[in-house]
């Protein structure tokens, strides 16, 4: 069964050339020209992923992000034409996957859309025989995708859930950013390391008593990650 693309982008030359580069490389695509028509293609269509443009008439990029991402954890890349941190971490934060600033080369959106895909193939269902990790009063179980803190139920976003079970898997142990994002966004991730930085500022503001000193989510600087054996542990860059 082709993927099904749902292509977001109110400039229609973009538009047609895009959806005529995704037709030929075996993708099904819908377009929208702007947020009402989007947020009605993807509740009426389903799409395997998401292609957003940032800039929209009416209802923003971003409006769109936040309102598909309360509902639903499709895989969002949105295309930006400002290339300012401000820009990309707010996409981020809001529950984009991925992002890529114009102008792009077609070849790269086509390489970040299969790699998000083969992250999550079309029809998979999470496996039932993985036991739950636990740590430092943080639980998550893979095969029902739950979480819980300090026996505290908390809903997570795909890479966010993806992340701290890696994160807590190996709690004790530094974990490179490299590694990080090969095991959560696989080897063939083409962007850059900011994602996995904003995603571990996401998982510090949901599961960390103070997220401006965190406890569970340490930083060693220069190298990546560690999640923290217990609370209240000595040592180490925040």
């Amino acid at each position: 069964m082709m993927p099904k693309i749902l292509l977001v982008e109110d400039e229609r030359s973009i538009a047609e050339g895009l959806k005529v580069s995704l037709e030929s490389e075996g993708f099904q695509v819908g377009w929208a020209k702007d947020g009402n028509e989007a947020l009605a293609a993807w509740d009426r269509t389903r799409p395997d992923l998401i292609v957003l443009d940032l800039m929209l008439p009416g209802m923003s990029g971003t409006e769109v992000c936040r309102t598909i991402r309360a509902r639903s954890d499709v895989p969002i890349i949105m295309l930006t034409a400002r290339d300012t941190e401000v820009d990309r971490v707010v996409g981020l934060e809001i529950g984009a996957d991925d992002y890529l600033t114009k102008p792009f080369s077609t070849r790269e959106l086509i390489a970040r859309i299969r790699a998000i895909l083969r992250r999550a193939p079309l029809g998979s269902t999470p496996a039932t025989d993985e036991p739950p990790v636990e740590a430092c009063g943080v639980r998550v179980d893979r095969s029902r995708h739950e979480v819980t803190v300090d026996s505290r139920t908390i809903e997570l976003p795909p890479k966010e859930f993806e992340l701290l079970a890696v994160l807590v898997e190996y709690a004790g142990r530094v974990l490179t950013r490299n590694q990080l994002i090969d095991e959560v966004w696989g080897s063939d991730y083409v962007g850059d390391t900011k994602t996995l930085d904003v995603h571990v500022r996401r998982l510090r503001g949901r599961i960390e008593a103070d997220p401006q000193h965190p406890q569970r989510i340490r930083t060693v600087r220069g190298v990546g990650y560690r999640f923290a054996d217990h609370l209240g542990e000595e040592g180490g860059a925040t």
